[in-house]
């Protein structure tokens, strides 16, 4: 083994070509910038379905509105179909710039442009740390009240 091999990043969990592993670490990272809770959720491989109403599904299945401040954002994205949707909680509709949604989008879809899936939902993961770190600072006292994990069908792990 060559030096260079030996220090790469161990490779992580897949799922329909996302390194999970990476993605997970992007949002423990994110979270300490932000009191708001992400999560990114992946639709089953061969899903062909509304991808805004898949999100929303999501949303409720992994009970993203039980956080204290209502702040938590989800990422959900149909690696197939290179489609995703954000969603965003009462807090972060009512307080993020109309901008926020357009930026985390962007950082997303150019990306998926690259085929780079997991680079595309780390840079999204980090939009959304970044704007809304102002809005929801990470305080010392902060509980991490959601799974920092990736929900992937059949793999969806428990706290």
């Amino acid at each position: 083994m060559t030096a260079s091999a030996s220090s790469a990043p161990p490779r992580g969990r897949r799922a329909h070509g996302i390194d999970v592993a990476r993605v997970e670490q992007a949002i423990r990272e994110a979270e300490l910038q932000t009191s708001a809770e992400i999560r990114v959720a992946v639709a089953r491989f061969y899903f062909w379905g509304d991808t805004r109403r898949a999100a929303q599904a999501s949303w409720r299945r992994l009970g993203m509105t039980a956080t204290r401040r209502r702040n938590g954002v989800l990422i959900f994205v149909a690696p197939l179909r290179r489609r995703f949707a954000v969603v965003g909680d009462i807090a972060v509709e009512q307080k993020a710039p109309p901008s926020f949604w357009t930026d985390v989008a962007e950082a997303i879809a150019d990306e998926i442009r690259r085929n780079d899936l997991t680079a595309g939902l780390v840079r999204g993961v980090a939009t959304v740390a970044l704007a809304l770190a102002p809005l929801f600072p990470h305080t010392p006292d902060d509980v991490n009240e959601l799974p920092d994990t990736v929900a992937v069908p059949g793999q969806e792990r428990r706290r």
